[in-house]
């Protein structure tokens, strides 16, 4: 019987798990396909209902994640091959080069100002900034270290450049660096791999990247955040200019059937509220109005949370659904809503959608890999959503988090501690029957 588990995913769930694992002695291997564990908790600027700095909260854990003597972090790594059964599984593990040697680097940053490959889009930043080809995903990685991006180095590409080798005095750049496949024995395996933000793009009647001033919910996170890219000042893409008032729109492309998101996302009411607290923050005069279909109250006193917004920030409510046409002189937009069947249009400088969150792209291959059921939505399918809700198809496989379905961050830790405590069952259960 093997003690360790392999956890999959690097967001607050799977650090969670690991965490909780590791300190009963059982030896975990954290696979992250990112460079840096953190997932999207660390894309956020604050939380609710408390408006608290979410990497405040997060980069501890991240530290204590990485540090634990119990706890093997595998970044930039996914899984390729899982065999055997629970107590005794076999997994192999594809390790991808990053071309920097984590033992030698520091995290100085200097190959990161003198690459002069520039103008990547960065993830991290929702698209709204760049990067070079040598980057690390945030302030707070972890590990703190580099990595090249092999389709733009110039050197990798095409043999040319140099420069990050040439200014790094730890002798950290490997260009040499191959891929490698790890061979882990572990007797459980705990599935935490988050969600992805569904592109809106596709529904027209909202204009999003055919009119500037059209953010999504995580692009308007970004913004707002000190360490983003306009050092968390909010303005509009066409001017940079501060908007006087925003709309926030919410299920945008969720509770849809014709897009095969009939699901709600549990956290959007929560999250726009918070947006637009927290722009009243950034600008004490500036206006904010929220289109809803129905509040939902998924946990934490939602509705006391709502109140405070209206009272103390004077958040407006409007129950109805919208779309947006732009004003083109001025990039303004202008949003069209009903109110007791009477149409309504409303100028706004900007608009944020509360985009619908989705299962990763990569959900399809990886269920295939563990041997694991999807819902028809592509979640992870539970073994009984009640009774058993980190538990799947196959014994001593689990899941945490929103691969699982809509979950907000509470929930998700929630979950990486169930996940953890089955998966210790799993060991005992394995060492008794062995």
């Amino acid at each position: 019987m093997e003690r360790s588990v392999l956890v999959i995913g690097g967001g607050v769930a799977g650090i969670q798990a690991s965490l909780d694992l590791a300190d009963k002695g059982v030896i975990v291997h954290l696979v992250e396909s990112s460079p840096s564990i953190g997932g999207r908790m660390a894309q956020l600027d604050k939380t609710f209902p408390t408006n608290d700095c979410s990497i405040c909260i997060l980069a501890p854990k991240m530290a204590d994640c990485y540090g634990h003597p119990n706890i093997n972090v595998l970044t930039y790594s996914e899984l390729i091959g899982l065999e055997g059964r629970k107590g005794r599984f076999q997994a192999r593990v594809l390790r991808k080069a990053r071309y920097v040697d984590e033992s030698k680097c520091t995290g100085c940053g200097e190959c990161l100002q003198k690459c002069p490959t520039k103008g990547i889009p960065n993830d991290f930043e929702a698209g709204l900034a760049t990067r070079r080809a040598i980057y690390m995903p945030f302030l707070q990685a972890v590990p703190r270290v580099a990595t090249i991006d092999r389709e733009h180095c110039k050197f990798l590409t095409e043999g040319k450049c140099g420069v990050c080798k040439k200014v790094c005095k730890r002798e950290a750049i490997d260009y040499e660096m191959k891929d490698a496949i790890l061979e882990i024995e572990v007797g459980a395996v705990i599935c935490a791999t988050g969600y992805d933000v569904w592109n809106p793009k596709v529904a027209g009647e909202y204009g999003y990247e055919r009119f500037p001033n059209v953010y999504t919910a995580m692009e308007y996170e970004r913004l707002t955040n000190a360490a983003g890219p306009t050092g968390g000042h909010v303005v509009r893409r066409s001017d940079s200019q501060e908007p006087r008032n925003i709309a926030f729109i919410q299920c945008v492309g969720s509770r849809n059937v014709q897009l095969n998101h009939p699901y709600c996302c549990e956290v959007c009411c929560m999250h726009s509220t918070k947006e637009a607290m927290l722009a009243k923050e950034h600008k004490e005069d500036i206006k904010t109005t929220i289109f809803y279909k129905d509040l939902r109250a998924c946990s934490k006193g939602f509705f006391e949370y709502v109140g405070r917004a209206k009272r103390d920030y004077g958040v407006e409510f409007v129950n109805s659904d919208a779309t947006v046409q732009e004003e083109t002189e001025n990039h303004n937009l202008i949003v069209s809503y009903d109110v007791a069947g009477k149409s309504e249009r409303r100028e706004f400088d900007m608009v944020v959608l509360a985009t619908t969150l989705i299962p990763r792209d990569s959900m399809p291959r990886l269920a295939k890999v563990l041997g694991v059921e999807l819902t028809e939505f592509g979640f992870i399918r539970s073994k009984d959503r009640i009774l058993a809700r980190v538990e799947t198809s196959v014994p001593g496989v689990y899941i945490a988090g929103y691969c699982a379905g809509p979950a907000d961050i509470p929930e998700s830790v929630a979950q990486g501690s169930a996940a953890a405590a089955k998966a210790v069952e799993a060991l005992v259960e394995a060492r008794v029957s062995a």
